[in-house]
């Protein structure tokens, strides 16, 4: 049976702007839901050359120029989401290094929640972006992918994950999956966008309209997601973890309760018998703590009823553009018809 752990690291402290929707008071209170009997774990910061298998050697430099030349004590933004002060540098690095860390330790077959700061999954290779200065998810599964054949990601966030969904279109030794919500930022993850030459067919997007519920993610869970982790056999699979599809999210317009964020976990331990790492992305609720403890809840072997509720119209349509896509994997993603 596998052992669940949680990796932070202080430091992430000195990332903080309080007046942010990103700052450290949301990591405290996704920490306030581990349970006490769960190991908290340190983990080693990655180097600077450990971020260029994902980023610019230009971004990693302007990101790192920026942040000295922050003066402690202030907040300076690079756009106008996305802030770094004068430690903000050395605290990506320890970001990232906590989600390779959480990797590693699926990889042995343990589940693993890294809880880091900043968020990731937005930022491409040229560019941080949308809270995220380095990609932490992207840098722990391409650092992975040297000791291993596949691996899945599934990226739950009310966003979508475009600069993970960028990291890794053109590999089929990467499965990218996002569930989110339609037309937000960043404005990415058409069901149309599949990867590109030999990654084709291992980028799916799942867009939901606004004010989709548990039921909603069951199904597509059930008839896409499941299906096509099960078909990939992934040696390993990580999670962006990101809480903000929460009905009581000030960012996104969806309805998620604490519960469905265990479901979703068990979901995909029904498919899949290997250690899952997590990595914390968005959330910005005060249930966040709440649905941490149903994911570890998850991870310990509690299983859920079903959601209440009946999915939309919208999201049945969108869970048959994707029929048939485990046989589609397992005959080779690119031969998938276009959805």
């Amino acid at each position: 049976m596998s052992t669940c752990c949680a990796i932070t690291n202080a430091i992430f402290a000195l990332h903080d702007d309080p007046r942010h929707p990103e700052s450290q008071a949301r990591l405290e209170l996704a920490l306030g839901g581990v349970p006490g009997s769960v190991q908290r774990l340190l983990a080693e910061p990655v180097t600077p050359a450990d971020l260029l298998r994902v980023h610019a050697a230009e971004e990693i430099a302007a990101v790192r120029e920026r942040s000295a030349r922050c003066l402690p004590g202030n907040i300076c933004y690079l756009d106008a989401d996305t802030y770094v002060t004068s430690r903000s540098f050395e605290v990506a690095l320890a970001a990232a290094g906590a989600a390779s860390f959480a990797v590693e330790r699926a990889r042995d077959g343990d589940h693993a929640f890294a809880f880091v700061r900043p968020p990731g999954h937005h930022a491409t290779r040229t560019r941080p972006m949308g809270f995220c200065l380095f990609n932490n998810i992207a840098v722990a599964v391409s650092g992975a992918l040297s000791g291993t054949s596949r691996i899945a990601v599934v990226d739950w966030d009310v966003h979508h994950g475009n600069g993970t969904d960028q990291a890794f279109s053109g590999t089929d030794r990467v499965l990218y999956i996002s569930v989110h919500q339609a037309g937000i930022f960043p404005g990415t993850g058409w069901p149309e966008e599949r990867g590109t030459g030999a990654g084709v067919g291992y980028t799916v997007n799942l867009p939901l309209k606004w004010g989709c519920g548990g039921a909603d993610y069951d199904l597509v869970f059930e008839q896409v997601v499941c299906p096509a982790l099960d078909a990939f056999q992934p040696d390993i699979v990580a999670v962006s973890a990101g809480f903000d599809g929460s009905v009581d999210d000030p960012l996104g317009s969806m309805l998620l309760l604490p519960a469905d964020y265990g479901r979703m976990t068990r979901k995909i331990m029904d498919v899949y018998d290997g250690g899952i790492a997590l990595i914390l992305e968005g959330g910005y609720g005060l249930s966040c703590g709440e649905a941490v403890a149903e994911v570890f809840a998850a991870l310990a072997g509690r299983r859920f009823d079903p959601a209440r509720g009946i999915p939309a119209g919208n999201t049945r349509a969108l869970t048959r553009q994707f029929s048939g896509i485990g046989d589609a994997l397992r005959m080779g993603a690119a031969s998938m018809t276009k959805p």
